[in-house]
């Protein structure tokens, strides 16, 4: 089994050096993508639930005498992100169309963010956790810049100074973290971080802490450091918005899970004001600022900033309940977010445009991008049946649970589910409903192979949803009592 975990990161890398050696980019990904979900699929059901803790463990000795080596392993958290990460590749591969313009690289792009993503999931050592994910980040800049749309030079550099000051602030707060530990004791190995955090002989300071909220939250779009992200999800192409939206995005929380919950629990409650204040901006402000959008690419980037805020409050509750909702809601949203920009680039696909303005009435010529849609729109919302309701529901309640303090957060975040029913069916009525606007009389619906990568993503979201306990079982294994 621990082979299997070592194949879903090198087999990418594999492929991608297959397509630079001449092989098809489209059948080769593809291939690889699918092989990949295969393999996670085996993980996932493989794993021991009763013995919990990391399995599938494999170990490279990098500088022993720093505490600095290569490890790999997995606990239900790791396997729910890998199997995430995997559906993702699979459907944002799957749409990929065939560009012009470096078809090879394109392919090879995607490919490498799908690893470096696994990659950062599966790393043991704080290191190589980091390492990873800037593996990822350099060809989602690359995606931007060379594929994208719109001002894409703009939002390419602008993601890149917000994400690269991010990683440097997250980079200074990790070796903090390394210093601090007394002399001897030091070690990058998650698991041995955790014993020297439960035996009190680790005592970071709080301003590490905050360093590492920082350098996280501004991966993950925490509210102020989040306007890097809707231009860059606007402009980059609909797969490389679903890997980074859906799946990259989330490795600040998962960063924030396995290193601030279990090293820093007194800190997140000193600072934990600071983070309920910037969940509240998350989702208040950056709600109504997605309700004024006047573009479908720009309200679902939007709206990912802002469902961010739920999964941080579900943090912020510093609770078993919040904290296993937000693991779920980790899972729904970057399925859901994924199949929004899957579906966002096909209809770009046949009309040109985005603007609510010369949209409308598409649902009388292309029912099923229509009916699609409006699944994506109700998990959105967090609909019951989806993921994402129960996602929500238990971050409420861990919200609840945890005191007076989070009275006006959970006010404000039941509001914003108003203010996102608002934004998502207006999108869904301007593109699709109303009168049938003549240049679109003859759009053509979604084709067979862009439906059945939408599917792959609404399925596990739909089943999640009736039996969320296929998730929070697993990912339960891994989060801090």
């Amino acid at each position: 089994m621990s082979l299997l975990l070592i194949l879903t990161i090198v087999l990418p890398l594999a492929a991608s050096l297959l397509i630079m050696a001449g092989a098809d980019p489209r059948r080769t990904s593809l291939v690889a993508a699918v092989v990949n979900l295969a393999f996670s699929l085996v993980l996932f059901f493989g794993y021991d639930r009763t013995a919990g803790g990391w399995q599938f463990l494999s170990e490279w000795k990098i500088l022993p005498k720093l505490g600095i080596n290569m490890t790999l392993g997995a606990d239900g958290l790791t396997l729910v992100m890998i199997l995430l990460a995997t559906l993702v590749t699979v459907s944002a591969l799957w749409v990929a169309p065939k560009v012009e313009k470096y078809n090879g690289l394109y392919h090879v792009s995607l490919l490498f963010i799908s690893a470096g993503v696994i990659g950062a999931f599966a790393s043991l050592d704080v290191l190589f956790l980091y390492s990873f994910h800037e593996l990822a980040l350099i060809p989602t800049f690359l995606m931007i810049g060379i594929w994208g749309t719109g001002d894409r030079q703009a939002a390419a550099w602008k993601a890149t100074i917000y994400l690269g000051l991010g990683s440097f602030v997250l980079l200074i707060g990790l070796i903090a973290l390394y210093i601090s530990i007394p002399s001897g004791h030091r070690t990058l190995d998650l698991r041995e971080l955790d014993q020297l955090a439960t035996s009190g002989v680790l005592h970071p300071s709080a301003l590490i802490y905050l360093l590492l909220l920082v350098g996280f939250g501004s991966l993950v779009s925490l509210f102020p450091l989040h306007s890097w992200a809707p231009g860059a999800y606007a402009c980059a192409p609909p797969p490389a918005a679903m890997l980074h939206a859906g799946v990259l995005k989330k490795f600040g929380l998962y960063g924030l899970i396995r290193i601030a919950l279990p090293l820093f629990p007194e800190a997140m409650h000193e600072l934990n004001g600071l983070l309920l204040l910037l969940v509240v901006g998350n989702i208040l402000y950056i709600g109504y600022v997605t309700v004024s959008q006047k573009r479908l690419d720009w309200t679902i980037g939007y709206s990912s900033v802002m469902h961010m805020g739920y999964i941080f409050l579900g943090l912020a509750s510093l609770n078993m309940i919040g904290v296993s909702g937000a693991a779920l809601l980790m899972f729904a949203h970057g399925l859901s977010v994924a199949a929004a920009f899957a579906l966002c680039g096909e209809i770009r696909r046949r009309t040109g445009t985005l603007e609510y303005s010369e949209l409308g009435g598409i649902a009388r010529t292309a029912p099923v991008l229509a009916l699609l849609f409006g699944f994506a729109t109700m998990a959105s919302l967090g609909l019951p049946g989806f993921a994402n309701f129960a996602g929500e529901v238990l971050v409420f309640f861990g919200a609840t649970a945890a005191g007076s303090v989070m009275v006006i957060p959970v006010i404000v975040a039941v509001w914003g589910v108003v203010i996102s029913a608002i934004y998502m069916l207006r999108a869904y009525r301007n593109v699709f409903w109303g009168p049938v606007v003549q240049r679109w009389e003859s759009v053509a619906d979604i084709a067979s192979g862009a439906k059945w990568a939408v599917i792959l993503l609404l399925l596990p979201l739909m089943i999640a949803g009736f039996y969320p306990q296929f998730i929070l079982k697993m990912a339960g294994t891994a989060l801090p009592h």
